[in-house]
C-alpha cells in the first residue's frame, strides 16, 4: 500500500468515527430531551390534580360528583411519579399504574363536568376561576403528553438506526416509553 491508499483509509476511518460521535450525541441528547419532557409531563399532571381536588372541595360540585372527582385526583396524585424510560412503574398489587390513575381522573371529569354545572359554575367568580384552573391544566397536561411522546418517538427511532444498534451507540440506557392515556377535557371547559 502507497501513501495515498493510506490516507484514504484514515479518511474513511476519521469520518466514520466523527459520523459514530455525532449519532451517539444526538441520541444522548434525544434522551434529554426524553427526561425533560417526562418532568414536565409530571408536573402538569400533579397540577391538573391538584386543580380537580380544589374543585371537589369546593362544593361546587354534587356530593357523588365531588366524591368521584376527589377519590379519581387523589389516586392520580398518590399514583407516584412517572417511571424512568424503560423501567416499568412500581405499583403494590392492586395499585393502578400512573397512565391507568390519569385516564380514571380524565373520565371522572368528563362525568363530572356536564354543561349545565359548567354554565351555572361560570356565572359565580370563584367557580369560574375554578373551571379555567381545571380548563388550563387539561390544556397543559395534553401539550406536555404529546410533546413527551414526540420526544420518545424521536429518540426511539434514532436509537432503531442499523449503525445505532450495531455500535451500540444508546449504550445501556433503556429505551424510553411513551405515556398513554384520556387526556381529553370535559367538553363543557373547551366551549
Amino acid at each position: 500500500m502507497n501513501l495515498p491508499e493510506w490516507l484514504l483509509g484514515l479518511l474513511v476511518l476519521a469520518l466514520l468515527a466523527w459520523y459514530l460521535s455525532f449519532s451517539a450525541a444526538r441520541i444522548d441528547r434525544l434522551h434529554h430531551r426524553v427526561e425533560g419532557g417526562r418532568s414536565a409531563l409530571d408536573a402538569q399532571l400533579v397540577r391538573r390534580a391538584e386543580a380537580a381536588v380544589e374543585l371537589a372541595g369546593s362544593g361546587a360540585l354534587d356530593p357523588a360528583s365531588g366524591l368521584l372527582v376527589a377519590g379519581a385526583a387523589t389516586d392520580a396524585l398518590d399514583a407516584g411519579e412517572l417511571a424512568d424510560a424503560g423501567t416499568p412503574p412500581p405499583t403494590h398489587a392492586g395499585e393502578p399504574s400512573r397512565e391507568t390513575a390519569e385516564s380514571d381522573l380524565s373520565h371522572a371529569l368528563q362525568l363530572a363536568l356536564d354543561p349545565d354545572l359548567v354554565t351555572a359554575m361560570r356565572e359565580d367568580p370563584i367557580g369560574a376561576a375554578l373551571l379555567e384552573r381545571l380548563r388550563a391544566s387539561c390544556h397543559r397536561v395534553q401539550l406536555a403528553r404529546r410533546f413527551h411522546n414526540d420526544a420518545v418517538t424521536d429518540a426511539t427511532r434514532v436509537r432503531a438506526k442499523p449503525i445505532a444498534r450495531w455500535a451500540r451507540l444508546a449504550g445501556r440506557a433503556q429505551a424510553p416509553q411513551t405515556f398513554e392515556m384520556d387526556d381529553e377535557p370535559p367538553v363543557a371547559l373547551t366551549r
